[in-house]
């Protein structure tokens, strides 16, 4: 049973007293018989419950799915990334007149600002006239001067509903533009899911490697990056015996980060790659140990909601010849 693979307590049902019982033989024997009859057909709690062993588990997927609905559709997410521009050595103006280097498709100042890339330094000079009014860098008035771009952590410049990141990529420069007042968004009505099906959560292995590789994941720019693998997660989907090599998003990660694709890519899920983010095993990440793999929250790359997103893909071992009918199905606005 599911009940026993995800470990769950079971429900506890509160005693009456005895006044209580008392109270409650003395009012069943004031109803009409009919009345009587129709509540012992009824089941009770504990036997809805026996009915449906898996009712927590789909209570608690059931959650995780509005969630994700959520977070595609809210403010920032991923139906607001309207571009991603490169930067070139020089000035590049930004704004939505014709005449910027970076022209935005949204509803904003005509000219916004000058990004001045210098080797490997980028400096924010106002247009023509000054910045716009409510323009913002980090939350503070927007004013002239270099900016401060780490991975973690790169400069935000706003104004209303529109964000402008600006990331490094390499020895590069580029422009993350979202606009919560996209088209996408706005128009978003949910996203598409196989039924909740417990034969596709499953106990699996996990045999550790000693040391930790490195694995190169490829992306949809042709380029590749290196991520901490720590092992290999082996299961069974039917009579077939299946293995999945997970990575770490950070190296102190607590969760494993798995990119797959299987047959269902050719049809009814999107075509590329679809993820699964899962607890660590049971005994950790260098010990063998068990943990439990719920393909029904496999979830959609970034590049299914925006042409503009950069996503990993599945290296060549998770790519399954196997159909895993379970999870978010592809996109369709």
């Amino acid at each position: 049973m599911l009940e026993q693979r995800l470990r769950q307590m079971p429900r506890s049902w509160p005693r009456r007293g005895n006044f209580a019982l008392g109270v409650a033989l003395a009012a069943l024997a004031l109803l009409p018989a009919a009345s009587i009859l129709a509540q012992d057909a009824a089941p009770t709690a504990p036997a809805a419950a026996r009915a449906d062993p898996d009712a927590a588990w789909r209570q608690d997927l059931a959650a995780w799915r509005v969630a994700r609905e959520q977070g595609i559709a809210a403010p920032n997410g991923w139906l607001t990334l309207i571009g991603m521009e490169w930067l070139k050595p020089g000035l590049n103006s930004f704004g939505t007149a014709a005449d910027n280097a970076v022209r935005i498709r949204a509803v904003a100042p005509e000219h916004i600002g000058i990004l001045t890339v210098i080797g490997k330094t980028v400096q924010l000079l106002a247009p023509a006239g000054g910045f716009p009014a409510d323009l913002l860098v980090d939350r503070a008035p927007a004013r002239e001067g270099e900016l401060v771009i780490t991975a973690a952590r790169p400069p935000l410049i706003t104004w209303h509903g529109l964000k402008i990141a600006v990331l490094a990529r390499g020895d590069r420069f580029a422009l993350s533009i979202k606009d919560s007042d996209a088209a996408a968004r706005t128009s978003f009505q949910g996203l598409n899911w196989y039924a909740p099906d417990v034969k596709f959560v499953v106990e699996a292995k996990w045999i550790p490697f000693t040391p930790p590789r490195i694995l190169k994941i490829p992306t949809v720019l042709g380029t590749t990056i290196d991520l901490p693998s720590p092992g290999v997660a082996e299961f069974k989907l039917g009579n077939t015996t299946l293995r999945l090599q997970p990575v770490l998003e950070e190296p102190n990660s607590q969760v494993l980060f798995f990119l797959l694709r299987d047959a269902t890519s050719r049809t009814t899920t999107y075509a590329t790659a679809r993820y699964l983010h899962i607890r660590l095993p049971d005994h950790g990440l260098d010990k063998p140990g068990t943990l439990i793999l719920d393909f029904n929250r496999l979830e959609n790359p970034p590049c299914a909601y925006s042409i503009y997103a950069t996503c990993p893909l599945p290296p060549e071992q998770n790519r399954l010849w196997v159909t895993i009918e379970a999870g978010e199905k592809r996109y369709a606005p």
